[in-house]
């Protein structure tokens, strides 16, 4: 999930949106269950919202499980 990081020196807790983005985006449940863990519902239901780099499948899929209205995602909303 982390394959173009250092893993020996990142620290993920100093950039918690691009670790949450991540473990959303390329997680497996085990990850899940760690970041569940270790970030809060409203800091994960923040990277849904603003997160522009989740893919559409993502960002729906997290959308629906935190109860978030796809109007309120930025990765679902169309660029012009």
């Amino acid at each position: 999930m982390f394959w173009d990081l250092n893993v020996d020196t990142f620290d993920p807790f100093e950039q918690p949106t691009y670790t949450i983005a991540r473990v959303l985006e390329y997680g497996d449940d085990e990850d899940v269950a760690w970041l569940r863990t270790n970030f809060s519902a409203a800091a994960i239901a923040d990277v849904v919202r603003h997160e522009r780099r989740l893919s559409r499948r993502s960002a729906n899929f997290w959308a629906l499980l935190y109860g978030i209205p796809p109007g309120e995602i930025a990765a679902l909303q169309q660029t012009s």
